[in-house]
């Protein structure tokens, strides 16, 4: 591996319980494991190194925050090889737990791939449009069309505060899209900024999704807390709260900050929404609807 690639930290080890109560069923819509390199090789033109992030781990954060359900969002640095994230959502089924998956495919993946994903518990495909190079927008409607009778949705790595273009052509997809990570907006321009206006237009039509998430990484503080993303929080559970889900983003790989505390993270849900009904929705109802849950 190129000593030009930066290695990640690892997550820290969570060791307290929330402080507000967990709706049963809680989903943590986005996170990722990383597996032994010599079972499940990097791609060479990665933008990072991640450390080994087991399933069990994973799980063990789950148990500590009260979390029943989860969502593993395929990382960038396995590129289009989803054959970990396949592992271990037939592992977690196996043993009787809940989750569902998001995957990075080629446009030209055959059926047969995408319905043994869709039978592992996959419900969508990620879309890096956050560094232009590569994808273009043909493969973003092949992809959206491929997938529309399968009930899955694309999710957009994207910046929306650059991105007008893009933002323009959502509600013509046939597809439903979840922005991740608050629409990467940075906090310092927040709320005014023209995309994130198209963003909360788009929730407020029940064209889009997006997860509150990634809070640590549009704040524009060092460390924790992040008073300056409450405003941008609080704005998309205010365009339309049932268009909004949770994620921790565990083990919060290519972050070269003060690595966040996951307790942290769910209980900053208590002051973007202080409405516990709502917060309900958020946690467990919305994700249900979204990643086809059986309740």
């Amino acid at each position: 591996m190129s000593s030009e690639i930066p290695f990640c930290e690892a997550a820290r080890n969570v060791v307290r319980r929330p402080g507000l109560a967990i709706p049963a069923k809680s989903c943590d819509t986005h996170a990722h494991v990383f597996g032994r390199h010599e079972d499940y090789p990097f791609i060479p033109n990665r933008t990072y190194t991640p450390p080994e992030a087991s399933l069990a781990q994973y799980l063990e954060l789950h148990r500590m925050l009260g979390i029943e359900r989860g969502v593993l969002v395929q990382p960038s640095v396995y590129g289009t090889d989803n054959r970990l994230h396949l592992h271990a959502l037939r592992e977690l089924r196996e043993r009787g737990h809940d989750y569902r998956g998001v995957c990075v495919v080629d446009p030209d993946i055959s059926s047969a791939e995408l319905q043994e994903l869709h039978g592992a518990g996959f419900r969508g495909v990620r879309m890096n449009l956050l560094f232009r190079g590569g994808l273009q927008w043909e493969d973003v409607l092949r992809l959206a069309d491929r997938i529309a009778g399968m009930g899955w949705h694309l999710q957009f790595l994207i910046n929306v505060s650059d991105c007008d273009d893009i933002m323009d052509r959502v509600p013509d997809l046939s597809v439903p899209v979840v922005f991740d990570h608050m629409g990467h907006v940075p906090a310092a321009p927040g709320v005014d900024n023209s995309g994130f206006q198209k963003l909360l237009k788009l929730l407020e039509g029940n064209k889009a999704w997006v997860k509150l998430s990634g809070s640590y990484r549009v704040t524009m503080q060092g460390e924790y807390p992040y008073p300056d993303v409450v405003d941008v929080a609080r704005a998309l559970v205010a365009a339309n709260a049932d268009r909004c889900v949770w994620g921790s983003d565990w083990p919060h790989p290519h972050f070269p900050g003060l690595m966040p505390d996951d307790t942290d993270l769910l209980e900053d849900m208590a002051v973007w929404v202080p409405d516990a009904a709502v917060r309900e929705r958020i946690l467990m109802s919305n994700p249900s609807r979204l990643y086809d849950f059986d309740d």
